[in-house]
């Protein structure tokens, strides 16, 4: 272990993670869409509330972490002191309603990969062109020239960071420890009491299994780049599980493989699909699944493309906003994550109205 390169100590601790995560999401069938879909169409929010849980934990986990001083979580991209509000709404929004066209947010599209479904194979690849074009390419410009000028500079209002900790610390002259904690024992506490107060989560093993583990594997996450990866000479970046801008990038890392380096994000990605694709063959639920028609794949490659630039904009999915962003507290992310749920809301209103008009007018009439 001495003489590898600690990129490639981490790759390998972020594929066994991923790989965990990929079993994990498979077996329980944790799934961001799918929770929406269970409120929105059976009135069942037992997925939602697992996703709930997951949050809860991989905070409380998170700044455990942080405070026996294992990792700086202000060195992640989501605290920083520039708060892009505008990238949040707009690729959340993107992102959550290109995931309900695409039949999975880019997690479920990484497990369902593992499980046999074709259709996701395409659906990931054009997910991963759109973001490295979000990132470096032709979307970039206009991300560069439109979005980016948008955000806010904390730093000329005092503070060093958008988390909500230290905003509380500034407003109530809170100690920045102590605001850490009350923030995220409220935000966790209050979580854990929606889920709980729910008899038929509590009686849905299933669901809290997959909410606790989710959550402590962002927490891992954080522990294999932040600890793992601390290394004076050859630093890897603080980051925890997110799917958009790894896809791309693992994309990439298979076409020029010579002279790449492995990341977190590469390696994890690969995990997710292969500890799907185990627990697929150990449960027998692996199936082999195509486009149904034309329509079917063009409504994918859609929503594989909003997903793409919505990810890249909003610095993050489902997991990687929704549940490693707001680990950190951050209010960019939890801006996004409001976003992904209401772009998700909108798309599957979609799906029901058949057209744009009238999910919008769904949505209205219902509010």
């Amino acid at each position: 272990m001495g003489d590898l390169p600690i990129t490639t100590v981490v790759g390998g601790a972020a594929f066994l993670a991923g790989m965990a995560f990929g079993a994990t999401a498979q077996r329980t069938n944790f799934c961001t869409m799918g929770a929406l879909s269970d409120i929105v169409f059976m009135g069942d929010w037992r997925r939602f509330r697992s996703w709930m849980l997951a949050i809860a934990i991989a905070i409380l986990a998170t700044q455990a972490l942080q405070s026996a001083g294992m990792i700086t979580i202000g060195k992640s991209i989501y605290l920083t002191k520039t708060f892009g509000w505008a990238g949040a709404v707009l690729g959340g929004l993107m992102f959550g309603f290109g995931m309900t066209m695409a039949g999975g947010c880019g997690n479920k599209t990484l497990v369902r990969i593992g499980g046999g479904n074709l259709k996701s194979v395409i659906v990931a690849v054009v997910l991963g062109i759109f973001a490295y074009m979000t990132l470096r390419g032709l979307v970039g410009m206009a991300r560069v020239s439109y979005i980016e000028p948008l955000s806010i500079d904390l730093g000329k209002k005092g503070l060093t960071s958008q988390g909500i900790d230290e905003m509380l610390a500034v407003a109530t002259g809170l100690g920045l420890a102590t605001a850490r904690w009350v923030t995220a024992l409220v935000i966790a506490g209050g979580l854990m009491v929606f889920c709980f107060k729910d008899g038929e989560f509590r009686t849905s093993p299933r669901d809290m299994i997959a909410g606790v583990v989710i959550g402590l594997l962002v927490a891992a996450g954080w522990y294999i780049t932040g600890v793992v990866g601390n290394d004076e000479f050859e630093p890897v970046a603080l980051t925890s599980f997110t799917f958009v801008a790894p896809t791309g990038e693992a994309i990439q890392y298979l076409m020029t493989f010579t002279g790449s380096t492995i990341n977190f994000g590469i390696a994890a990605v690969g995990g997710v699909i292969f500890g799907s694709f185990v627990m697929s063959l150990a449960t027998r639920s692996f199936h082999v699944e195509a486009f149904s028609d034309a329509p079917d794949m063009l409504r994918h490659l859609g929503g594989a493309a909003l997903m793409g630039v919505g990810g890249v904009l909003a610095l993050g999915c489902t997991i990687g906003q929704g549940l490693t962003g707001v680990s950190t507290l951050a209010l960019g992310s939890w801006i996004a994550l409001g976003s992904i749920l209401a772009g998700g809301y909108l798309g599957l209103k979609y799906l029901e109205e058949g057209s744009l008009f009238g999910a919008v007018r769904a949505v209205f009439a219902r509010a």
